[in-house]
This record gives C-alpha cells, sequence and structure tokens, in this order.
C-alpha cells in the first residue's frame, strides 16, 4: 500500500437540487417554509489503486447526480422529529407543529429518516446513500469521505465519514 493518500473532489453545476423545508430549533421555534437552490460536493480520500486513482470521478459524479436528482424540486421533511409529525391524508402528507399544520402532494415530498431537515443531516443523509450505492454496486468504500451541502452561497455543512480500518491512518 502506498504512504501517500489523495483526495478527488467532485462538485459540478448539475449536482444542485432546488428545494423547500423548515426546521425547528430551540426546542419551541419552527421556521416558516422555504427554499433553496443547495449545490453538493463529494470528497473521498485512500491511496491510489491499480489504475493510479482515489475514485473514478464519472462513478462518483453519477451516482451522487442520482441522489440529488431524488431531491430535486420537492418538499424535504423529517420523519425522525421530536416536534414535527408527518401522517397520511389521502394523497397527501400532513405535517404539524403545535397548532400549526401544511398539506402537501404526497409525490411532491421526500421523507428524510432525520430528525430535523438541517443543511447538516442533509449531508449526512447523502453520504450514507452515497455509501449504499457504493457498497451495492460492489464498489470498494474510500478510507474517508465527506459530503458538503451549501443551501446559500457561503454556507456549507459538512458530513465526514471514514472507514473503522482508516482511524489508524488518518
Amino acid at each position: 500500500m502506498s504512504a501517500n493518500f489523495y483526495t478527488v473532489r467532485v462538485t459540478k453545476d448539475d449536482l444542485v437540487f432546488s428545494a423547500g423545508h423548515f426546521i425547528t430549533f430551540n426546542g419551541d421555534v419552527c421556521e416558516r417554509i422555504h427554499g433553496h437552490n443547495w449545490r453538493v460536493a463529494v470528497e473521498v480520500d485512500g491511496p491510489l489503486d491499480d489504475n493510479h486513482y482515489v475514485f473514478d470521478f464519472i462513478a462518483l459524479r453519477d451516482l451522487t447526480k442520482a441522489l440529488v436528482l431524488e431531491l430535486d424540486h420537492r418538499m424535504l421533511l423529517p420523519d425522525r422529529s421530536p416536534f414535527i409529525t408527518v401522517s397520511d391524508d389521502g394523497p397527501n402528507l400532513v405535517c404539524r407543529y403545535r397548532d400549526r399544520y401544511w398539506s402537501f402532494p404526497r409525490d411532491e415530498c421526500v421523507l428524510l429518516p432525520v430528525p430535523n431537515t438541517t443543511t447538516e443531516l442533509i449531508a449526512d443523509y447523502l453520504g450514507r446513500r452515497l455509501r449504499d450505492a457504493l457498497t451495492n454496486r460492489g464498489l470498494t468504500l474510500p478510507l474517508a469521505m465527506r459530503v458538503s451541502v451549501e443551501e446559500n452561497f457561503g454556507q456549507w455543512a459538512t458530513a465526514r465519514w471514514s472507514r473503522p480500518d482508516a482511524s489508524a491512518i488518518f
């Protein structure tokens, strides 16, 4: 194994999704519904393989793009929130926070397995999904991965992950 480690970063003009959301904070505040043009970047770390790659740029880009498309032009809703409940109401999903409620067409929503639709948790969600996609395609997981999501110009959140065997290296 090489003593050198490298980083591959993918961020493209088409790794962008437009989506609505709202978050709760401090236990008693719920934002108004709003949206962003979110931008995604993915970085992976590791040694060079037999092809002198850390990871194939095209595969990383395409897998990330597929995940981004699932979120594009959707309302992002948390399904594990202690403050927001989401329930079925015929063809719609109804979200409730205390005495407020919203109804959204089900096919225009994505229920995320998170307690809050913060940028940090969206980055983590995308990272988990990307690692699952890599594994399902028989690809080796990189030693480390960072998924960054920009919700507004200059406002990024990054979720970091590393393989258990990478702790002695990094």
